[in-house]
């Protein structure tokens, strides 16, 4: 599995920009709203030197790291929900991705035009939560309008689960509300999963500033976005899409001394990839042997034959067990014998709940 994150944003905030530094390639941005007129999408891996020690280790034929997807969405404006600018067609690429990247625009410039006039990050994150809380409003009103008098005479207990559920999105929605701000137990979720609802998803903020700001840790404006972000139960990250873009282009040993020379520890890419991942509870382990080292991504809770299903599906069902060793265990004695005569492999069977950096070995017949 690979996650799939969607950058949206006002026109003009930077997203074209971040999403060039993101997959290295070059796509349109442009001084005007719509410069992405389709969505670009580009595969990029998840930072993890854990898979540098297993390159070194086991000298493997194939080296495939864990990967995240990401999806440049055209700029929005008010009134996307009823058809303006884009309208529905960023609304339905936006609906298939599992979280939202939202760039806030953060500097100012007065040769960048700002599609509102003037930099104001909340109007700006409101001007989209209200677009998004609209669109998914019209999903909720159209399936109440198909149930028609079910609605009313909803008598199994499946019928009157969606029933209550389809109310309670309404009513949220109504009144302004994000559903991931809603309550919603797993019956709930289970039966809202099939609308793909935009408002469910998680978001990160991305705080796109000028490398001053970066520099100094921030503006006035990135402030305000962390104390919106913190009541909205969000991270942000503070960035230089520009800079980003810069550093993209330079060979690892360029990059990694110019980042020195900035004081930049890591960089702004590297941090929203990696909590790009982690808000939707994505965790790693690893399959490795002489002909492959892979990283495999799976949701956090889930057990041993559900990560074996991802490999394939034919090991989930013919499931036996997993031998599962630790990577600190195994970086901690350097080899697979010494982890052994350690007494540190352990064989684990279906009830067993993975953990983040757990090296498998699936047995199944099938």
């Amino acid at each position: 599995m690979s996650l799939k994150a969607g950058i949206v944003g006002l026109p003009n905030v930077g997203k074209s920009t971040l999403f060039n530094a993101i997959t290295k390639t070059h796509i349109l941005a442009a001084n005007y709203p719509f410069a992405t007129i389709e969505p670009n999408v580009g595969v990029v891996t998840v930072p993890d030197k854990r898979l540098d020690f297993l390159n070194e280790l086991y000298h493997p034929k194939s080296l495939v790291p864990a990967t995240v997807e990401f999806t440049d969405i055209a700029g929005l404006v008010k009134g996307a929900s009823k058809g303006e600018g884009l309208g529905n067609k960023f609304l339905s690429h936006i609906r298939e991705v599992d979280a939202i990247i939202n760039v806030v625009r953060c500097f100012e410039d007065e040769n960048i035009t700002h599609v509102e006039g003037n930099i104001d990050p909340i109007r700006d994150v409101e001007i989209i939560d209200v677009e998004l809380i609209l669109a998914d409003l019209e999903v909720i009103e159209n399936r109440i309008a198909k149930l028609g008098k079910k609605m009313s005479m909803a008598k199994s207990k499946e019928e009157i689960l969606e029933v209550n559920t389809l109310n309670k999105c309404k009513d949220a929605l109504t009144n302004g509300k994000l559903l991931r701000k809603c309550e919603f137990n797993d019956d709930e979720l289970k039966l809202l999963k099939a609308f793909n609802l935009i408002t469910l998803k998680p978001v990160l903020f991305v705080a796109n500033v000028n490398e001053d700001a970066i520099l100094s840790s921030g503006n006035k404006y990135t402030e305000v976005l962390k104390e919106y972000a913190e009541k909205e139960d969000a991270s942000v990250i503070i960035m230089c899409c520009e800079m980003e873009s810069e550093l993209s282009g330079l060979e690892n040993e360029e990059k990694n001394a110019l980042m020195l020379e900035l004081g930049l520890q890591t960089s702004g890419l590297d941090r929203l990839i990696i909590e790009s991942y982690n808000i939707l509870g994505l965790r790693t382990f690893f399959t490795a042997g002489s002909d492959e080292v892979r990283a495999w991504t799976f949701k956090e809770g889930q057990t041993a034959p559900n990560c074996a299903g991802i490999i394939h599906t034919d090991f989930e069902r013919g499931f036996i067990r997993a031998e599962v060793m630790s990577y600190e265990d195994l970086e901690k004695y350097k080899s697979e014998i010494k982890v052994k005569e350690a007494g540190k492999i352990r064989l684990e069977g279906k009830n067993y709940i993975m953990q983040d950096g757990d090296i498998c070995y699936f047995r199944f017949n099938v």
